[in-house]
């Protein structure tokens, strides 16, 4: 996720002094609401609310009803201000429990469905959420403000664990260098503290293009809030959740994201490799439940220049088919 919540005269963000932050689109939006043709009426769901700037904008292209989730309770608690309508439902919980919710509730099918993947701009930009090396803050990164923080993690698990949750969901080559460090350092309560860290391990000085922390903030935060299987499973919940023809929009924000959205859209389009005389063709597979309806699609320029942040959003897209959801292989 990427926004920045507009502005609302004298309101603050829940759980925070500081006031909401000057308006701003989310990334893609224009995009988004193309590739979901509303028709006036329909019922959508948001599943990434943050500060509801996609719900603004389908509610703005005509749906009669937008059923938003978001795990963060202070999304929920300032929704009503941010977007007072009437036709919105604000709902605290996981997009991955859409398919529970929207079922239990006797909203289900809908005709579309937004995921915006990551951090949002609005948790970002709140220093006590812990979650940027910006600004000092406690070593937190819980969205949904409950569990083990980053700190919990960082202090208790064993030098190995860290080095790998920073090399596979960093990326970064030095993972073991940084976790020896860490394990050194301890106890780390602050996100000063893990960036000084980082910053050592790997150099810095003033002006670098990217700091180096980058990569060890965005792994330890996709660790703690287990980012990757909310995606997995949230697909498989719009799968179930959306009717017919309804369409599902995804927003991601780095390849291990997309690389998910990008294999579960080839399975369940049935876009299986071909058979050849040196590998056989496989036996068909269930019927496919979703159809891509157009190639990943980026930011333009004029979007990059009033937001940097979008410059690695990617948005796909598809269409769902009339065939039943795919069964769920045996554990």
């Amino acid at each position: 996720m990427s926004e920045v919540p507009p502005s609302v005269p004298g309101a603050t963000l829940a759980g925070s002094q500081e006031p909401v932050a000057a308006a701003h689109k989310p990334v893609l939006v224009d995009e988004v609401v193309e590739a979901l043709a509303i028709a006036p009426g329909e019922t959508h769901v948001d599943g990434t609310f943050g500060a509801g700037g996609y719900t603004r904008a389908m509610l703005r292209a005509g749906a009669g009803r937008v059923i938003a989730f978001d795990r963060d309770p202070d999304a929920i608690a300032n929704g009503p201000s941010l977007v007072p309508d009437s036709r919105l439902t604000l709902i605290h919980e996981r997009f991955s429990q859409m398919a529970a919710v929207l079922d239990a509730e006797g909203l289900a099918p809908v005709d579309g469905i937004t995921l915006d993947i990551g951090v949002s701009s609005m948790q970002l930009d709140q220093r006590e959420r812990g979650f940027s090396f910006r600004d000092d803050g406690p070593l937190d990164m819980r969205m949904s403000q409950d569990g083990p923080s980053a700190a919990d993690f960082l202090n208790t698990a064993d030098e190995a664990e860290i080095a790998r949750v920073i090399r596979t969901y960093g990326d970064e080559p030095r993972a073991k260098s940084l976790a020896r460090a860490i394990v050194a350092a301890r106890p780390l309560t602050r996100t000063a503290e893990l960036a000084a860290v980082c910053r050592k391990v790997l150099g810095w000085h003033a002006g670098m293009k990217t700091d180096p922390s980058t990569r060890t903030f965005q792994a330890i935060r996709i660790h703690v809030n287990a980012e990757l299987e909310e995606l997995e499973a949230g697909l498989e919940a719009a799968e179930r959740s959306l009717r017919p023809g309804g369409r599902l929009a995804v927003v991601t924000f780095h390849s291990l994201e997309d690389r998910i959205v990008k294999q579960f859209l080839k399975v369940r389009s049935g876009a299986a490799p071909a058979g050849s005389r040196h590998r056989p063709a496989v036996a068909a597979g269930p019927a496919p439940t979703f159809r891509a309806v157009a190639k990943p699609i980026s930011a333009g320029e004029a979007e990059l220049l009033d937001n940097p942040r979008a410059r690695s959003a990617r948005l796909r897209t598809a269409v769902r088919t009339e065939a039943p959801v795919t069964p769920r292989k045996a554990a």
